[in-house]
């Protein structure tokens, strides 16, 4: 019998991927999903009536390339991926808000912290496909939709670097204060995710924790097509 998401997430390296988001604000995750389940959700990219909207990136200044959000009920691994993964970064959002004196603390299981989404006006689902092609990038930023914020998200690469694309590097900042930004530049294989810091995220200082600014990107694409699945575990408002 194959293993649960739940069980297939436990499993992962968690002791490395905590301590690389400790140090980087982010971390590679190997092998989150198989080949057959990356191309399975790329297909999913053609059916409209899974997705809630579709947004052309060039139009809002975003960058180049297009994405969409699925709508409610999530399909399949997408639903039990993102309940499966906030129960493992819960925990850690837990001790970042700490660290960094926010009041919010967040629930052991997923459904209660969107029950609390809800509650605030944030009912609009939020995983997403990103689509890019020849010459498409996304421009550092944010991914913030309301008062309800999950400090950690995770995006998975569904597509072979060297193979279906070229370039397209996942780029990340990070501002520290009285510092200039520090790139951090991420190279997932197919089937990798990188779990990040979605705003802010606390490094050591002299008095206790200081709070570092994290962004977001991806490099310009030189060749072929890149799909990546997001999964921000706050919904929208």
């Amino acid at each position: 019998m194959s293993k649960t998401w739940p069980e297939r997430v436990r499993e992962l390296p968690w002791s490395r991927l905590l301590e690389e988001l400790e140090q980087e604000g982010a971390a590679i995750v190997p092998g989150l999903l198989t080949a057959d389940e990356c191309e399975k959700i790329v297909s999913l990219y053609g059916q409209p009536g899974l997705f809630r909207s579709k947004v052309l990136m060039a139009r809002h200044g975003y960058g180049r390339g297009e994405y969409q959000y699925f709508d409610y009920p999530l399909p399949e691994p997408i639903a039990e991926l993102r309940s499966a993964l906030y129960a493992e970064l819960a925990p850690v959002a837990n001790r970042w808000h700490e660290a960094l004196g926010f009041e919010a603390r967040f629930p052991s299981q997923h459904a209660e912290f969107i029950a609390r989404c809800q509650a605030a006006g944030q009912t609009r689902p939020t995983p997403l496909i990103l689509r890019y092609g020849v010459g498409d990038y996304n421009r550092l930023h944010q991914d913030l939709y309301g008062e309800q914020v999950f400090p950690l998200q995770v995006a998975a690469l569904l597509s072979e670097p060297g193979r279906d694309f070229e370039g397209g590097h996942f780029v990340l900042t990070e501002q520290r204060a009285r510092q200039q930004s520090r790139p951090v530049v991420l190279a997932p294989r197919r089937g990798d995710a990188i779990v990040f810091a979605v705003r802010h995220r606390p490094v050591p200082s002299k008095r206790g924790s200081a709070r570092v600014q994290m962004r977001h990107g991806v490099s310009r694409l030189l060749r072929g097509q890149r799909h990546m699945l997001g999964i921000i575990f706050h919904d929208a408002v």
